[in-house]
């Protein structure tokens, strides 16, 4: 079974292709390094509900949209050491110090599957 990293994240419209730009080097990264998949999408069913939504969870904005993201990989201890060689690449430095985002309100976290069907 593969382990997952999530990531929502709210993007200003203003800034969505710079966010493309990065995400487009940052999947070459993450593919290069090791990751199986590197996937980003855009919200387009997505309403902003009541209680709980996926614009509620990253506070969006009127002038943001909702980026869904996921990387693949064979194991957290396999995803650990992907993380330490993204991290330590020179093509990563801008993105980090420049997101096109507010990181703050960013929402990730590591899943171990228990079902996988394809």
């Amino acid at each position: 079974m593969a382990y997952v990293d999530g990531f929502i994240v709210a993007v200003p419209k203003a800034k969505l292709d710079q966010y493309k730009d990065q995400a487009r080097l940052a999947g070459k990264v993450w593919k290069e390094h090791g990751a199986h998949d590197y996937v980003e999408a855009l919200a387009d069913d997505a309403p902003y509900g009541d209680l709980t939504s996926f614009p509620r969870s990253v506070q969006a904005k009127d002038d943001e949209i909702v980026v869904f993201s996921y990387v693949t990989y064979d194991s957290r201890e396999h995803r650990d050491e992907v993380i330490k060689k993204v991290l330590a690449d020179p093509r990563m430095k801008d993105g980090m110090e420049n997101m096109p985002f507010d990181g703050k309100r960013m929402i990730h976290g590591g899943f171990d599957t228990f079902i996988e069907l394809h």
